[in-house]
């Protein structure tokens, strides 16, 4: 009797991350179509009472947590806030703040437009109940001091090779560059190695600028991509280290 009351918990735990995984991708499918005005306006009952009947499971789920914060943080002194202020319980709150926002304060068509696509962040709760999700956000949180350095490294390129593109090109082409803000753009759809095919540099100074921004993007892009898969290599590594040692006990 002792022995099969995990197996039961562990299966009703299982049943319910599936339920709630399979409403949270139902939630994301709902925002989806409910962008189609006409598909929308003809299914507008189904849509209200889905995102009743969602926000009502999401609200419960966030008090439930709520309330065990303290047995989660149990060395923490205050627990509940730690638990509002982490990573997954702000995306808890966000994820059903936009429904209560207008009762509290008056919100216009527009703003309440923008608040309703912040259901989206539901997804995010996925990484909870995803081993693979989970990986990738511990492996974030590892790296994120190497990330910041490669973000901000590639953020003073961007501002650099704008402002040297803006001073070889305004001269002649004072429509297509006409200041930095927006030569920032075309820097980061070069960088990126999209490219912007209605603007272009015509000067030589220019085409070589932008040859040389071409070439650098490549390796700006690889550079947090390389960070992120050698994390998640050391994290399978170290799983099956685990795996091995737990084993072997």
């Amino acid at each position: 009797m002792i022995e099969s009351e995990p197996k039961d918990d562990c299966k009703a735990k299982t049943v319910f991350e599936w339920f709630l995984m399979g409403l949270i991708c139902l939630n994301v499918v709902a925002v989806v179509f409910a962008s189609v005005n006409e598909f929308y306006d003809r299914h507008r009952n189904v849509f209200a009472y889905f995102e009743f009947f969602s926000i009502v499971i999401f609200t419960a789920e966030y008090l439930l947590r709520l309330w065990i914060a303290p047995h989660k943080f149990p060395s923490s002194k205050n627990a509940y806030l730690r638990y509002i202020f982490s990573f997954m319980g702000m995306i808890d709150l966000l994820s059903i703040l936009p429904f209560y926002l207008p009762f509290v304060v008056n919100v216009d068509l527009r703003s309440l437009r923008i608040l309703r696509m912040f259901r989206l962040l539901r997804v995010l709760k996925l990484t909870r109940y995803n081993e693979a999700l989970e990986l990738i956000v511990r492996v974030l949180h590892e790296q994120k001091e190497k990330l910041k350095i490669t973000f901000f490294f590639m953020l003073m390129m961007l501002l650099l090779a704008s402002s040297a593109m803006y001073f070889a090109e305004n001269a002649v082409q004072p429509d297509r560059f006409p200041n930095i803000p927006a030569t920032l753009w075309w820097t980061v759809a070069t960088l990126t190695t999209v490219g912007y095919g209605d603007v272009y540099p015509i000067t030589i100074a220019g085409r070589l600028l932008g040859g040389v921004i071409a070439v650098m993007g490549i390796g700006l892009i690889a550079m947090p991509s390389g960070i992120i898969s050698m994390g998640l290599i050391q994290e399978v590594k170290k799983e099956k280290k685990e795996g091995t040692d737990d084993e072997s006990d």
